[in-house]
């Protein structure tokens, strides 16, 4: 039964194009484009082991997010069936086996592909232990994936909360960030990253790093297999109470929905919290002291300034966190409000009141989230230009829910997410951010986050106001991408609700 069960778990994995997207997506983008600059990032926050280290360990770090993508996949497409299946006969023993056995081959392949892409771009001096090392990595995140795919049931949601789990363990890791905080010691990745680079993490005492990495995977397999279990248990369901809603006209209507709908989102409001927080808050506890140069405007005369890191690094964070959480916003509406909103169209509600509803609503969301972000910051961050610095960060907000709209239909919902902690990462905190380079290079001109972060970076750390063309570009993106989503929203509404008016 257990041999059965485990063929048909892997065939599972090998139809679903999601892992596909995932297990390319993540090597390449963190081992082989982000790396170098992850390595830059390590050398100015006085990361252990120095840039080649955040270099090798960013196998282990991909291979840890795919795994746990990979086995949240399995664990909540599959709940449902595992509980028909033993309700059949089989028994929660063997079943929960086979998924196990399941997870550690994806632990296995996940690694493969991670190493595979690290050895394509640097050479290895110990390519065992840094394989063992991805591989242990890949199997610590299984009880992650697990846990959030039993305890969350929408994929966006979950989805999300593997993302923020996985950032905070590694770009506030020992290799990336040098932080020393206990609490920090307690991430899935934190003693297998330091044994793979080699570098004493000091704190590990008897076991030493190894006997503490191989403990963490060995605990994720066991606590994945009682995990997965549990959830095949029979249970009767809760049903819902409906609640009718009632709107004078179809504006307010469509407003009043997608408010509920964000309204009744736990993880976005959870997020919203907590990433400001952990963004803004943390990134100015752990950042050392130093010096780091900066190309700024002052009075129309272009030059480079010298500032402390540690007085200006929560302050470009927060633009960061700006863009994440919009971008998710974005993606919320645009998947969640999908059904909802064909039916509404075949009661009669126009497309294009719709779609304008959502994008109102969308921008009253990124303007909620800035004013957060920006209230968190001003407790570690003193801007020199209050109002012009609120408007950059609400501009790459307005910017990143658009994309965020977009992004959801086009990629499906988890790819969707993915790209939406992607494309922020990648652009705002990457190619812009004026800590890892004085200023962009000339790529990144012609990326979305680049009007709204030199603006912010004027506003931020200068007292006269120069950011006129930045402030242009961040328009030009705000209207072509608004208007964009907005005409993508209204094709895609008509045309499904006349799917589903024929079909019906």
């Amino acid at each position: 039964m257990t041999r059965v069960l485990l063929r048909r778990f892997v065939l599972d994995h090998v139809r679903n194009s999601t892992t596909a997207v995932v297990l390319v997506l993540v090597p390449v983008t963190f081992v082989l484009v982000a790396a170098p600059t992850l390595a830059d990032a390590a050398r100015l926050l006085g990361g252990r082991g120095g840039g080649p280290a955040v270099e090798v360990a960013t196998a282990g770090w991909a291979a840890a997010f795919i795994t746990g993508m990979a086995m949240y996949l399995q664990v909540n497409d599959s709940r449902d069936a595992d509980r028909r299946v033993v309700l059949a006969g089989a028994s929660s023993a063997q079943l929960a086996l086979a998924r196990v056995l399941v997870g550690i081959v994806l632990a296995a392949v996940c690694s493969a592909a991670a190493f595979g892409a690290l050895i394509l771009r640097v050479r290895v001096d110990q390519p065992v232990r840094v394989a063992l090392g991805a591989f242990l990595a890949g199997l610590a995140y299984l009880v992650v994936g697990a846990v959030v795919g039993t305890l969350v049931r929408v994929p966006v949601n979950g989805t999300v909360l593997i993302l923020f789990i996985w950032i905070v363990d590694v770009f506030f890791g020992p290799n990336l960030s040098g932080t020393a905080t206990p609490a920090l010691r307690a991430m899935p990745l934190h003693y297998v990253s330091l044994w793979t680079t080699k570098v004493a993490s000091g704190h590990s005492g008897r076991p030493g790093d190894l006997g503490l990495a191989l403990g963490w995977a060995v605990g994720s397999v066991l606590v994945t297999g009682l995990v997965v279990a549990l959830g095949t248990r029979a249970h009767r369901r809760r049903t819902a109470v409906s609640r009718p809603g009632s709107a004078s006209n179809q504006i307010g209507a469509a407003l009043g929905i997608g408010w509920r709908e964000l309204r009744r989102n736990p993880v976005l409001w959870v997020l919203l919290v907590v990433v400001p927080a952990v963004f803004v808050l943390l990134s100015d506890a752990i950042t050392p002291p130093g010096a780091t140069p900066v190309a700024v405007v002052e009075r129309g005369v272009h030059l480079t300034r010298v500032f402390d890191p540690a007085d200006i690094h929560a302050g470009t964070m927060a633009p960061i966190a700006v863009a994440s959480l919009a971008a998710l916003v974005g993606v919320f509406l645009s998947v969640d409000s999908g059904p909802a909103d064909r039916r509404l169209v075949l009661a009669g509600l126009r497309p294009g009141v719709l779609a304008g509803a959502r994008g109102l609503v969308a921008a009253a969301a990124s303007v909620g989230v800035t004013a957060v972000t920006v209230a968190v910051t001003a407790t570690v961050f003193d801007a020199q230009q209050w109002p012009a610095y609120v408007l950059a960060n609400t501009l790459l907000a307005l910017v990143y829910a658009a994309l965020g709209a977009l992004a959801a239909p086009l990629l499906g919902r988890v790819t969707g997410v993915f790209i939406a902690f992607l494309g922020p990462f990648l652009d705002v905190g990457l190619a812009q951010s004026p800590m890892l380079r004085a200023e962009p290079a000339a790529w990144a001109r012609l990326l979305p986050g680049y009007g709204p972060v030199r603006l912010a970076v004027d506003a931020g750390l200068t007292r006269s106001f120069d950011g006129g063309g930045a402030l242009l570009l961040a328009l030009a993106w705000v209207l072509g991408l608004g208007a964009l989503s907005a005409l993508a929203m209204r094709h895609q509404l008509r045309s499904r609700a006349r799917v589903d008016f024929i079909t019906s």
